[in-house]
């Protein structure tokens, strides 16, 4: 990483369900799950439910810490966000569209602050790494 910066993260099977999992990463334990409909047992979040929490949760932080740059009077930020594949005409494989509506709680705003803070949401780290090309080495 660029700042050099490593975060480390340790998954292990619960036997809990098919498919549960403890997730320990950063002093934080978790607990990982498929649904019941995809054979697990419903336990806690699955892998994509994490990833669209962590797009979103980036999301709101990003704001939050321009707001807080500028002094700009921001009471509340809520992200909503939904996933979903999508098969599009001629690719081979489909692709993950992630949207996100940012609703920011700040009667205060100018048009032009509230419309700075949008195009911050679009700009946090998570939103870039998907974005970008990350490069993912297994052993």
């Amino acid at each position: 990483m660029a700042d050099g910066k490593m975060t480390q993260a340790h998954i292990a099977e619960t036997g809990a369900s098919a498919f549960a999992v403890t997730i320990d990463v950063s002093g934080h334990r978790l607990v990982g799950d498929e649904p019941e409909g995809a054979g697990g047992g419903n336990l806690g979040p699955a892998p994509y439910d994490m990833l669209l929490a962590a797009l979103g949760e980036c999301t709101a932080m990003t704001v939050r810490w321009v707001a807080r740059q500028k002094n700009w009077p921001v009471e509340k930020v809520e992200v909503e966000l939904t996933h979903h594949k999508e098969k599009r005409e001629g690719q081979r494989f489909p692709i993950d569209v992630f949207t996100k509506k940012v609703i920011l709680h700040a009667p205060a705003l100018t048009d032009e602050q509230r419309a700075k803070l949008i195009d911050a949401a679009g700009k946090c780290p998570v939103q870039r790494t998907l974005e970008g090309t990350p490069e993912i080495r297994t052993e």
